[in-house]
C-alpha cells in the first residue's frame, strides 16, 4: 500500500527540518557573531564576488552567514523546501582552496550563495512543487541554469517554497505549507507567487541571488509583494529546461524564466552570465548573449494608474506617480496613456489556459487536497454551460460588469478548433499592441503598477486571483518586464478617496468592490503598514538589456528609500 499523503507531508517537512538542523550545528558553532554576519548579509552579489577576489572574504564565511540567515527567515516565513547547506559548505571549502592555489576565480559567480524556485531539477533532490505525487523522486540531474550557475561558481544553498499548481500567487501547497510575508506584521500577508518563497528569501537576506520562473506575474508579483528586484525576460531568453510543470506542453502562453535580486546590479550581473548560455542541443531557443544597450539622454516613458481591468489602489497609483515625479527631476519624458487592450489580454489568458478545463494542471493534485487559492481560477468549467451563460449574462445585464462576465464566459474547455482561433487572436493582439502603444507613442519604457494591491491577506486569491490581470498582460504580449521596490504602504497617505468609487479608470465592479468595499476588504491601509511596493518597467520584445539600462535609471532618481540588500536590518 501506498503511503497516505499526510504520511508524505510528515516525512518530507521531517527531512527538512532535520536537514536544518544538522547544519544550524555546523556553522553556528563558528565564532562569527550576527553583526559579522551583516557585513556579507549587506553586500550585493557582484560586490561578494570583488571581496573574495581581493583576498578579503572567502566562500566559506560567506555561504555560513547566508546559510545561518536563511534559516532565520525560513523560521520567520517558512519559505524554505530542499534544503542544501551541507553540499553548498563542502563546495565553498572546495571554491577556497581552488583560489588559494590558482589565485583566479572560477567564474562571475564565485561564491555567491544562490537560491532557486522548487521547480528546478538539482541533482540528489526533489523538485516536488508541492505535489505529494511528485515527493521522493529525486533528480537525476541539474537543470540547465544549474549547471550555468555552478560552473561560474555560485553556491546553490536551498530551494524555495510555491503555490500549489504555480497558477496562483498565494504561496501554499499540502506539502511545504504557507510562506508568509516577511514585512506583513502578525504574518497575515501572503508574500505572492508563485515564486514567492524565492521573494520572501532574498527579503530577508537569506540568499544573495535567486532564479524563478513567470508565466502570468510569478516573477514579478512576489517581487513587488516582498520589496526586492526582478526581470521576466521575453521568452526564451533563459532556458526552462529542467524546471518542472505541472501543464507541461501547453506554450500558447511561455513560461519564462528570470532572476531575483535584491538590486539591480545582481539582476545585470545573472543576465551577463546567463542570457546566451549553451542550453541542450535539442531545445529550439534563440543562443542571443547579452548586448550593450544604446539608451538616448532623455528617456520617453509612457505610464499609467489603471489596466481598466482592475483601478490600481491609492499606494500603488501613488508608486507609478513618484516614479513619474522621479524620472521628470532626472529631465526624462513621461506621458500618460490609458492601456485599452489590457482588458483582451487578461480574456485571452483566460480563454487559454482552461482550454482543457484545467484537467492537466489538477490531475497532479492525486489524494491531496486543493488548495483554496485555486477556488476561482478553475471555477469555470466545473460549471454547466447553461449556467455558466446564465450568471455570465446577469453578470452583464444587472451589475454592469462586462469585464467579469467576460472572465466567467470564457473560462470553459475549448475544442481544438478554437483554442486555435484564440491562440491566433493572441498574436493579433500582439500586433495591435505594438502598433497602438509602441509605435503610436514612441516610447522606450512603460511604468505601470505590478498588482492593484499591495501584498494581500492569506486567502484572498480564493476569490481575487483575477489582480494578476496587471502582470497577465505583459506576458499575452511578451514584453520583458523590470521590477523595482519604490516606497511602503503609509496610512496617512493610502486611503481610499471618492475616486475608487466613481472613476475614473474603474473596471471590474465585482472585483473592485472584492477588494475595495467589502466588509473586512483585503485592501486595507493601516494593516498593511509597511508592505513595499513597485513598479513594472516595461519595454519591447528582444530589449531586455534595455530594460535593464532603464531599471538602473528608475533605481538611481528614485535614490535611496530603504530598499535593497540592508532594507531588512533597517526592519
Amino acid at each position: 500500500m501506498s503511503p497516505s499523503w499526510k504520511s508524505i507531508v510528515q516525512q518530507k517537512q521531517a527531512a527538512r527540518a532535520d536537514a536544518i538542523a544538522r547544519t544550524r550545528k555546523q556553522v553556528e558553532a563558528d565564532t562569527i557573531s550576527s553583526s559579522d554576519d551583516n557585513v556579507y548579509l549587506h553586500a550585493t552579489a557582484a560586490e561578494i564576488v570583488r571581496r573574495i577576489e581581493s583576498g578579503e572574504w572567502t566562500s566559506v564565511s560567506v555561504v555560513s552567514a547566508y546559510i545561518r540567515q536563511a534559516i532565520r527567515a525560513h523560521e520567520a516565513t517558512n519559505c524554505l523546501t530542499e534544503i542544501l547547506f551541507e553540499q553548498a559548505l563542502k563546495e565553498a571549502d572546495e571554491l577556497d582552496a581552488e583560489f588559494a592555489s590558482t589565485k583566479r576565480l572560477r567564474g562571475a559567480l564565485h561564491g555567491v550563495p544562490v537560491s532557486f524556485k522548487d521547480q528546478f531539477e538539482i541533482t540528489g533532490y526533489d523538485a516536488s512543487i508541492g505535489f505529494t505525487q511528485w515527493a521522493n523522486q529525486p533528480s537525476s540531474s541539474d537543470a540547465p541554469l544549474v549547471s550555468q550557475v555552478r560552473a561560474a561558481g555560485a553556491l546553490v544553498i536551498v530551494k524555495t517554497n510555491v503555490p500549489q499548481t504555480m497558477l496562483s500567487f498565494e504561496c501554499a501547497n499540502p506539502v511545504f505549507g504557507r510562506t508568509t510575508n516577511p514585512w506583513s506584521a502578525g504574518a497575515a500577508h501572503t508574500s505572492g507567487g508563485s515564486s514567492g518563497g524565492e521573494a520572501a528569501l532574498l527579503a530577508q537576506n537569506g540568499s544573495a541571488l535567486g532564479i524563478g520562473s513567470d508565466i502570468g506575474g510569478s516573477l514579478r508579483i512576489p517581487t513587488a509583494y516582498c520589496g526586492v528586484y526582478s526581470l521576466k525576460p521575453g521568452a526564451w531568453r533563459l532556458s526552462n529546461q529542467g524546471a518542472k510543470s505541472p501543464n507541461r506542453g501547453s506554450e500558447a502562453i511561455p513560461s519564462v524564466t528570470g532572476p531575483m535580486a535584491r538590486s539591480v546590479e545582481d539582476i545585470e550581473l545573472a543576465c551577463r552570465l546567463l542570457f546566451g548560455a549553451p542550453g541542450p542541443a535539442h531545445v529550439l531557443s534563440p543562443s542571443l548573449p547579452y548586448r550593450e544597450p544604446e539608451l538616448p539622454n532623455k528617456l520617453r516613458f509612457g505610464y499609467y494608474t489603471s489596466d481598466l481591468f482592475i483601478k490600481a489602489s491609492p499606494v500603488c497609483k501613488r508608486a507609478v506617480l513618484e516614479t513619474v515625479e522621479a524620472l521628470r527631476k532626472q529631465g526624462h519624458e513621461c506621458v500618460e496613456f490609458e492601456p485599452t487592450l489590457a482588458r483582451e489580454a487578461m480574456y485571452l489568458f483566460v480563454a487559454l489556459t482552461s482550454a482543457d478545463g484545467y484537467k492537466t494542471l489538477l490531475d497532479h493534485l492525486g489524494p491531496d487536497p486543493k488548495e483554496s487559492s485555486l477556488f476561482l481560477v478553475t471555477l469555470g468549467p466545473k460549471l454547466p454551460d447553461f449556467f455558466r451563460h446564465f450568471v455570465s449574462w446577469v453578470v452583464r445585464s444587472f451589475l454592469g460588469d462586462e469585464a467579469f462576465a467576460t472572465c466567467l464566459r470564457l473560462s470553459r474547455i475549448k475544442s481544438t478548433k478554437e483554442y486555435f482561433k484564440f491562440v491566433s487572436t493572441r498574436d493579433g493582439l500582439r500586433k495591435r499592441w505594438y502598433e497602438e502603444v509602441w509605435m503610436k507613442h514612441n516610447f522606450d519604457g512603460i511604468i505601470a503598477p505590478v498588482q492593484a494591491s499591495p501584498a494581500v491577506p492569506h486567502g484572498t486569491t480564493a476569490t481575487l486571483s483575477p489582480l494578476a490581470s496587471a502582470t497577465i498582460l505583459y506576458n499575452i504580449i511578451d514584453s520583458p518586464v523590470g521590477v523595482i521596490p519604490v516606497t511602503r504602504v503609509d496610512p496617512k497617505q493610502d486611503q481610499l478617496t471618492d475616486e475608487w468609487k466613481s472613476g475614473p479608470g474603474l473596471g471590474s465592479r465585482i472585483l473592485e468592490d472584492g477588494l475595495y468595499r467589502a466588509k473586512n476588504a483585503p485592501y486595507n491601509p493601516e494593516k498593511m503598514k509597511g508592505l513595499p511596493v513597485g513598479v513594472q518597467i516595461v519595454g519591447k520584445s528582444f530589449e531586455d538589456e534595455k530594460v535593464i539600462a532603464m531599471m538602473k535609471i528608475v533605481d538611481d532618481a528614485l535614490g535611496p528609500r530603504g530598499m535593497g540588500p540592508s532594507a531588512w536590518v533597517q526592519k
